[in-house]
């Protein structure tokens, strides 16, 4: 770090006293929003499609230029968000859990704030999970164990801070929290889980409930993140819990479909709502469909339309782009007819990853090697280069692909890479 670096004692939480690490010297870094920037989860709506455009459209041999490289993020599988000028993700140090600034010209830290220990080994793969939400001059943070803080982006300063499973009896899955909260107007959504306030409405500016959802099967939390859907002008929020997909109203909570079948209990893609069909998909010999959502009044009805379990997504993701979804298929790159579940086609030789599209381009990084530029093309797999980072933890890369401001961000562990995409 630079600069002058603060301690400060935070009050206790479970017997716990926490401390904020701030480092003094960050208003040097101007706070500018830039044209594509990456605030949260999946990007600026939550589409996992970049709008920027004048990209590379080809890689040379040996991949785009790397910009810079850092190896100090600390253990963790949280993807960054990028914005206004800084660098955000998560990582454990030592034996605490850490949100972390950077810079986005060159990845020197700005901040780092610990917002608890760290949960545990986590079946053997420890770290927070959680991309940060930048809204403005704060951003929101989830731990593993479910502390959820709300930080000044330029200082690190705690505004807020709430615990899932202490102030709404929250109940996680096995691995933990690993959601990214969903910020709507003026109100943060995230889910506990349990049957208490399985889904939970927060005021954004203090952290006070507008309301809980409390589902009576008293689903664990599971791995997702929420999705916002207008079903006929009812508007509701999406979440896939253990058990399922589900919907609740906006308004206040009111628990109104569940779509089952996809679920295979460790469910971590985020789901696509469009058209009035929901598509959600799980891995563990599950596999992925489409239920179309119907409306009458204040209820609405879930009809499957197509379930293929040729189709699993463990928690690389998909893309929907011109009716068409691309991703990662039971362990290959695939493309799926959106309103049908047709196969179009399934490269296998790329294996089981993570995806983000920006202008025409599919980035698909394995998570055990390459990543591949793939062409958005429904008729055929069209490869348009491969590389593979310098320097491999061999732990499997979970984080996915960020394009943000001509940028390609690649995180493996403490390691975050930096590449130039912008076609000169």
């Amino acid at each position: 770090m630079i600069g002058t670096v603060a301690l400060l004692v935070r009050p206790a939480i479970a017997g716990l006293t926490l401390l904020t690490c701030v480092n003094a010297a960050t208003s040097q870094e101007p706070f500018t929003p830039k044209p594509y920037d990456w605030p949260q989860w999946q990007g600026p709506d939550r589409s996992a499609v970049s709008k920027e455009t004048g990209l590379l459209k080809s890689w040379p041999k040996g991949g785009p230029k790397q910009l810079w490289h850092i190896d100090t993020l600390g253990i963790g599988y949280a993807t960054p968000a990028i914005a206004a000028g800084r660098i955000l993700t998560m990582g454990n140090r030592s034996e605490s859990e850490w949100v972390i600034a950077l810079s986005e010209k060159d990845g020197e830290e700005l901040w780092a704030y610990k917002i608890g220990p760290k949960r545990g080994n986590e079946g053997g793969y420890p770290g927070p999970r959680c991309t940060p939400t930048v809204d403005g001059p704060v951003l929101y943070a989830l731990g593993l164990d479910g502390d959820l803080v709300c930080l000044k982006v330029d200082t690190g300063k705690l505004v807020w801070r709430k615990h899932l499973q202490a102030d709404f009896e929250g109940k996680p899955g096995n691995w933990g929290y690993a959601e990214s909260p969903l910020i709507d107007g003026d109100r943060l959504l995230v889910a506990p889980g349990g049957d208490k306030a399985t889904l939970v409405c927060l005021n954004k500016t203090t952290g006070k409930l507008i309301w809980a959802s409390p589902i009576a099967s008293g689903d664990d939390a599971a791995y997702a993140s929420i999705a916002i859907a207008d079903v006929d002008g009812f508007k509701q929020y999406i979440r896939f819990l253990s058990g399922g997909v589900v919907g609740v109203s906006a308004e206040d909570g009111k628990f109104l479909w569940r779509y089952s079948k996809p679920s295979a209990g460790i469910n971590c893609s985020t789901a696509i709502y469009a058209n009035s069909l929901v598509y959600a998909a799980a891995a563990y010999g599950k596999g992925g469909g489409a239920a179309k959502l119907t409306r009458n009044g204040t209820s609405v009805e879930a009809t499957e339309v197509y379930f293929n379990n040729r189709n699993e997504n463990h928690h690389g993701g998909l893309v929907l782009i011109d009716g068409y979804l691309y991703g990662e298929g039971s362990s290959t790159l695939s493309c799926l007819n959106f309103e049908s579940g047709k196969e179009n086609w399934r490269e296998r030789k790329v294996g089981k990853g993570s995806v983000t599209a920006a202008d025409g381009m599919l980035y698909y990084r394995n998570e055990n090697g390459p990543i591949y530029l793939v062409e958005v093309n429904s008729s055929k797999f069209v490869g348009k280069g491969q590389f593979e980072p310098k320097i491999k933890t061999g732990l499997p890369s979970w984080p996915h692909p960020v394009i943000a401001n001509g940028k390609l961000y690649i995180r493996d562990q403490q390691h975050l890479f930096c590449y130039d995409v912008k076609a000169k």
